[in-house]
């Protein structure tokens, strides 16, 4: 299970014993989780005014912080390919795996300085991942259009011989080159008309070489054939070509226009090629900046919305679980059951008057409301779209 639930519950004589108690209940003995000390650093706790405008913002941010974290993820996954599956290898955050980081989770004093405001550091989470936000739509569009590029070229290479490209197919020597008069021109004959081609090609219009006409190649369904006529005719030929259901191909053979065409694909599986390893490494990179910089958006969350409900002096202790699969409706009963005096309304509804909370600072916003700090967490940043 990807879900962690991050709640706070307020210091009884000391924080440990809070821990103690909660652990012993829901892990040791009741067997319904895993439970880690989650350690979030005396921060600079401000007003209560303060505190009630900032609950509401950190919300925000929490939304906007996980949803690029996401697109970044699903993203890498994007242009890893055919390599999809090793997505979630990928997906490190401060270079070890997802649930190991928040288990282990320490705050960044170097990124986040604690001496800071709590809104400060808000905004420095904000305008880092806003930054990131504004790279990632510069970086995927600019590779995506390579891409893109790339696929038409190769769609080209491959589809049918009414659409693709047909430089690697003819040959100089099919083509009446430099005449005054001549030219030479690529009809597709769907196979079932084949015969009709050969028996009235030379009939189509006036001026035609008999006998000029030449099969290249086959596909599935259609032919290439060459004829060779006068160039003043092209047009009343290409008419009733048309109506006999026989497609004239605009082509001229030009050995340096195809020459370019080849480089130009050569040069794009390069450039992508190129690009590849250092967008990796940049995706690689900043989902770790995201990852951490959410989870720290979290902390922040349970700090505030601990103070808001249980009061000064700080002194609550923040806990991560992660529920076994099965047990999150006991072990919901059971923390109810640990913490329900904190709060005699949501005790006795076990959470259901979501809805009709509207406490400043205590959640509101928030779809579930515990007697306790509650946030959900979920991990899975691949999800089953592999």
């Amino acid at each position: 299970m990807s879900e962690y639930w991050l709640i706070s519950a307020p210091g009884d004589k000391t924080c440990q014993q809070t821990w103690e108690t909660m652990n012993n209940v829901t892990s040791k003995q009741g067997n319904l989780c895993e439970n880690y000390k989650m350690h979030i650093p005396d921060l600079k706790v401000g007003t209560l005014d303060q505190l009630v405008g900032l609950s509401d913002d950190l919300g925000k941010l929490d939304t906007y912080v996980e949803s690029i974290t996401r697109k970044v993820a699903a993203y890498l996954g994007e242009v890893l390919e055919d390599q999809r599956d090793k997505l979630q290898e990928n997906l490190l955050a401060n270079n070890t795996d997802l649930p190991l980081y928040i288990t282990r989770f320490q705050w960044d004093m170097a990124k986040y300085p604690i001496k800071q405001s709590l809104r400060n550091i808000a905004d420095i989470i904000s305008k880092q991942v806003g930054q990131i936000d504004a790279d990632l739509k510069v970086k995927s569009s600019a590779y995506n259009s390579l891409k893109g590029n790339l696929q038409n070229l190769e769609k080209k290479q491959t589809g049918s011989l009414l659409t693709r490209n047909l430089a690697d197919i003819v040959k100089r020597e099919h083509f009446i080159l430099d005449s005054e008069y001549l030219t030479t021109l690529l009809v597709i004959v769907p196979k079932a008309l084949v015969q009709d081609w050969n028996g009235h090609y030379e009939k189509l219009t006036d001026m035609i070489v008999p006998r000029s006409t030449q099969c290249i190649t086959q596909d599935q369904d259609f032919a290439l054939y060459t004829v060779t006529l006068f160039k003043k005719v092209v047009d009343e030929f290409k008419l009733h070509a048309r109506e006999k259901k026989f497609v004239v191909r605009e082509f001229t053979y030009n050995e340096e226009e195809l020459a370019a065409g080849k480089n130009e694909i050569t040069k794009l599986v390069t450039d992508k090629k190129k690009q590849f390893g250092p967008l990796v490494r940049w995706l690689k990179v900043n989902f770790s900046e995201c990852f951490c910089a959410w989870i720290h958006v979290k902390a922040l969350r349970v700090f505030v919305e601990s103070v808001l409900r249980y009061g000064l002096p700080v002194n609550f202790q923040a806990i991560l679980i992660h529920p076994h699969k099965k047990s999150t409706k006991r072990l919901r009963d059971v923390l109810n059951q640990l913490y329900g005096h904190l709060d005699g309304s949501a005790a006795s509804s076990g959470g259901s008057n979501a809805d009709n909370v509207d406490i400043p600072g205590l959640g509101f916003g928030q779809s579930e409301y515990y007697p306790y700090v509650y946030y959900k967490l979920n991990i899975d940043m691949v999800e089953s779209k592999m």
